[in-house]
């Protein structure tokens, strides 16, 4: 793990700095507002599918993703349609205009995708270990952090750490995408969804440490795949959020009407392979996205931290 050092900083985005943002970005990143945290560990890189594996090997966890809907959450739903499954984006068959249609015209609920199935039944993780795990929802990460005896950052921490000590910065490395011409994080280059010309050559996931850390030694903190924090969403939190070391808001529940179960809405961090300039510029470091806290998709994961007396306590070593 790497100490990140404590400190004050402007959480957030202004109105100046959102202008000329795609459509799918800017939900509620402002006001801007003071916010000062204590020293923290957190994870060099985001959960590994190697590092989830010795966790699912040591416990025997079934994540949500493996596990059958239930007939009571769902009572309209046919046999068939309650088998396993996560979200993976499906390739449009004709051009998408993002700014008429929704995004889920290129989700798909695709059954068999799961943490060892990425992509679906027929895809796996050979080569891939390195990578960072996904098709899991809150609870899997939840989980995994208790193992390991760590938590989930709060959002306060998580954007702090991305920031890497650079101030007022819109990405971890400074202000412009590219740095001195180079691509400093996975993500969609070309027209999403339509087409991903590859200039970062990768298409889906790529191995942790693929691009230069951030100013406090963390990678990945944008691009790769979307971060889960512990956080649940209130709308207008950050107008009354308490300058030290906030929790994040009382979450909101979403009642599916009798066609689903109540589900809680939760913020995920850092965007993901699938962000892009012209849709969702989620790799910004004030960028906030809102995610249920069951449902689970191939283009998001998450890392940990640990306070640093407990870190202390237990004798871990800086690495």
């Amino acid at each position: 793990m790497v100490l990140v050092p404590g400190g004050s900083f402007t959480m957030g985005t202004d109105e100046l700095q959102l202008a000329g943002q795609p459509v799918r970005s800017g939900a509620e990143e402002s006001p801007p507002h003071r916010v000062i945290l204590e020293s923290f560990y957190m994870d060099e890189t985001e959960v590994t599918n190697a590092q989830f594996k010795t966790f699912i090997e040591e416990t025997g966890y079934v994540t949500l993703a493996e596990r059958p809907f239930k007939k009571e959450d769902y009572p309209k739903a046919k046999p068939e349609d309650l088998v396993p499954a996560a979200f993976v984006m499906a390739s449009p068959k004709t051009n998408v205009d993002v700014k008429s249609e929704s995004h889920w015209s290129w989700w798909k609920l695709t059954q068999g995708a799961n943490w060892k199935h990425p992509e679906g039944p027929e895809s796996n993780l050979e080569g891939k270990w390195n990578h960072p795990v996904v098709n899991l929802a809150y609870e899997d990460a939840k989980a995994y952090a208790e193992w390991a005896g760590k938590r989930l950052p709060t959002e306060a921490e998580w954007e702090y750490a991305a920031r890497g000590g650079i101030k007022d910065a819109l990405y971890p490395w400074g202000n412009e995408l590219l740095l001195n011409g180079t691509i400093m994080a996975n993500y969609w280059q070309g027209d999403f969804p339509n087409k991903n010309t590859n200039e970062d050559n990768f298409l889906t996931t790529s191995p942790v440490k693929s691009f230069s850390p951030n100013g406090y030694g963390l990678y990945d903190l944008a691009g790769n795949v979307w971060e889960m924090v512990a956080d649940e969403y209130e709308k207008g939190y950050y107008s009354k959020s308490p300058i030290e070391s906030p929790k994040g808001g009382i979450g909101q529940s979403i009642v599916n009407k009798g066609d689903g179960p109540i589900v809680r809405q939760r913020i995920i961090r850092g965007g993901s392979f699938l962000c892009s300039e012209g849709y969702c510029t989620g790799y910004r470091v004030a960028a906030r996205q809102l995610s249920d806290d069951i449902s689970a998709s191939y283009h998001t994961g998450f890392r940990c931290v640990m306070d640093v007396k407990k870190l202390s306590e237990l004798g871990y070593q800086k690495k």
